[in-house]
């Protein structure tokens, strides 16, 4: 499964609009979100489907993001993951 390109990426708009309104992250390009000096979430696309890699505690989880749903799911489990911390390294 490749990184998501700049097609995948136009189609997931709406979405990176959503992630870039949470202070806690910041894009360091288009698509990949870092949380303070680790990166947190970045997009994955396989044929016409997106999906999100997302840091949940140690390793990154993968998430379907081509659905209004899908997307709705997923930034309900950023926020999770920024709220309890599990979104970073623990040192």
């Amino acid at each position: 499964m490749k990184h998501a390109g700049p097609n995948a990426l136009d189609k997931a708009e709406p979405l990176l609009v959503e992630l870039r309104r949470r202070a806690a992250l910041k894009e360091i390009s288009r698509g990949v979100f870092y949380r303070g000096s680790e990166a947190f979430l970045h997009f994955h696309e396989h044929g016409l489907e997106l999906y999100a890699d997302v840091r949940c505690a140690r390793d990154f989880e993968r998430f379907p993001a081509t659905t209004t749903v899908e997307r709705k799911a997923l930034l309900r489990r950023v926020d999770s993951a920024l709220a309890d911390g599990s979104g970073a390294f623990s040192r």
